[in-house]
């Protein structure tokens, strides 16, 4: 399917959307299909599942609408189909107050399951903004992923770029002590 009948966003707004890719197997169906259709076969051999499971966890993603069937073929008597993501970047809502962010947990989970020899580059820095400042680098950091996600070329290993610009919890804020 070509990227330009792809809508380039689809936003979480239901219960069922947020169930669905609060799940780390389905987040990782969801990029294992970032790039090509996949059968179902292809995405259990990809993220290591049974097909059964590969089917169970692709069927909420469907119903939910977060992943769509964009071709089937006939194969010895049996429909093969080939599901795709339904939007070229999802976005989900803020996390409540308190409640973990399913992006970051996910992001965490897949690179501490990436090979340790793999080459890696992960920082965190402290910084101390202005409004406009922290604004340009969110801004850039979003003008930077989207050069690049432009780039990506299917045939090429994959590789993630997540960042957090956040302010955290003063400790005023969460009652806590200063070390």
């Amino acid at each position: 399917m070509p990227a330009d009948d792809v809508p380039e966003t689809f936003h979480v707004t239901t219960d069922e959307q947020l169930r669905a890719v609060s799940n780390l197997t389905r987040h990782r169906i969801m990029a294992v299909l970032r790039f090509e259709p996949a059968t179902i076969t292809q995405i259990a051999a990809r993220v290591g599942l049974a097909k059964g499971s590969s089917s169970y966890h692709v069927r909420l993603l469907e119903r939910a609408g977060l992943v769509k069937v964009v071709r089937t073929r006939k194969v010895r008597g049996v429909t093969e189909r080939y599901y795709a993501m339904a939007a070229q970047s999802i976005v989900l809502p803020d996390s409540g107050t308190g409640q973990p962010d399913a992006l970051m947990r996910h992001a965490v989970a897949d690179l501490e399951a990436a090979p340790a020899e793999a080459e890696r580059h992960v920082r965190m820095a402290h910084l101390r903004l202005t409004e406009e400042q922290f604004a340009e680098l969110g801004a850039r950091l979003d003008a930077l992923a989207d050069e690049y996600r432009e780039l990506s070329d299917p045939s090429l290993p994959d590789a993630s770029f997540v960042f957090a610009l956040f302010r955290p919890a003063s400790h005023e804020q969460t009652g806590g002590e200063s070390a």
